[in-house]
């Protein structure tokens, strides 16, 4: 099985803490269709026979597009890959979009699941990060959407400067109330050439607070478990059956292709990314050529990545995987680095009917699962 994402570069307006790939011109968002249409039938080689069980449009702003324009791309995708007969397609959607005739439009297309960009149910904090709707509209749109879809994730926003926890327990209790049965929810992050970078340095409003962004953090993980949701990713809490099964695959290492300016594809063996230039990007597909840079990973940064995404996740990393596919050296160094992680209590291991021991982060270790990870990564 295989992955389709596809990055549409367009938002109405820049987010202060976003670092992604987007124009708030739309200007050429014929011409960038037209050119994510022809990525997608120059591309179909990579994946060959196998079929494609999820598809995703990230971005951006991917509800900016009509639903004329999203089923073109979907009917692209049908008429040149073998897809699965139920497909996961998920669209990332912004409230200020999901109108009631939009939502409705949606259902009834191939799309069946929404990704909504809520991130607060706050008007100050919608403010703080330049977000273009507002709490009303997010939670109309969910009122409608619910109505109608039966798979709907949120994002939500922690970490935020002076967001007490029972601000935060309160925008939990909001998701619950509107009974969504999955939840993406990220600390706030400074990432360098945004504006939340520019003003934070300026002194304009504070820095982020690691403290409070832990204490956010398990209130996330406590609230979340009484409501029968399941930690299975850091940053991702699904009830049972509607775990992301696109983000999924990433995190199990399956192939999968990215369209569009930016987007990252993986084979198993080779990584590659495209240019993240809207200008390039259409006049090299106008060119018939792909607009993209290939890296083939050495044995270390497959290793590495193995660790990486399985200590994010409920199944670990599985130690016999790690000796079949690295090698006993591999494996014994692996044991050896996470010794006094062990000891800590932050890593254990766990036996897993399906594949044997396998190393994962415990309650207390799952807050730091990324700098565990980088300490287990051999060089």
């Amino acid at each position: 099985m295989a992955g389709i994402y596809i990055h549409i570069p367009f938002c109405k307006q820049a987010c202060y803490y976003c670092d992604f790939h987007f124009s708030t011109s739309l200007k050429k968002k014929v011409e960038m269709l037209n050119a994510i249409k022809k990525e997608l039938l120059l591309r179909k080689q990579d994946v060959g026979l196998e079929k494609i069980d999820t598809i995703y449009f990230g971005g951006g702003t991917p509800s900016l597009l009509s639903i004329e324009e999203l089923r073109l791309l979907i009917a692209t995708i049908y008429e040149n890959y073998s897809v699965d007969e139920n497909p996961e397609i998920t669209l990332e959607a912004n409230p200020d979009d999901l109108s009631t005739q939009k939502i409705k439009e949606l259902a009834d297309s191939p799309i069946n699941r929404l990704s909504i960009g809520i991130q607060s149910f706050f008007d100050d904090d919608l403010k703080f990060m330049n977000r273009a709707h507002t709490a009303e509209e997010s939670k109309k749109c969910l009122t409608e959407a619910i109505k109608l879809f039966d798979n709907i994730s949120i994002d939500l926003i922690y970490g935020i400067p002076n967001m007490s926890n029972k601000k935060w327990l309160t925008n939990l209790k909001m998701a619950f109330k509107f009974g969504v049965p999955h939840i993406s929810s990220y600390a706030l992050t400074v990432e360098e050439k945004t504006a939340l970078y520019s003003f934070i340095k300026k002194g304009e409003i504070p820095p982020i607070d690691e403290d409070l962004a832990l204490q956010h953090f398990n209130t996330l993980v406590s609230a979340t478990e009484k409501q029968g949701f399941i930690h299975y990713e850091i940053s991702n809490f699904g009830k049972p059956n509607y775990f992301s099964k696109h983000n999924t695959s990433y995190w199990l290492g399956e192939k999968y292709i990215g369209v569009g300016p930016s987007a990252h594809s993986f084979n198993g063996y080779e990584r590659a990314w495209n240019v993240s230039n809207n200008a390039k990007y259409i006049n090299a597909l106008q060119e018939n050529k792909l607009p993209s840079e290939t890296e083939k990973l050495s044995v270390h940064n497959r290793f590495n990545e193995c660790v990486m995404t399985g200590l994010r996740t409920i199944w670990g990393v599985s130690l016999q995987k790690i000796e079949t596919e690295f090698g006993a050296l591999f494996l014994e160094q692996l044991k050896k680095n996470a010794e006094p992680y062990l000891k800590k209590g932050l890593l254990e291991v766990q036996l897993n009917s399906f594949s044997g021991s396998t190393l994962v982060t415990t309650k207390k270790g799952k807050f730091l699962a990324d700098g565990i990870a980088s300490d287990l990564f051999i060089i």
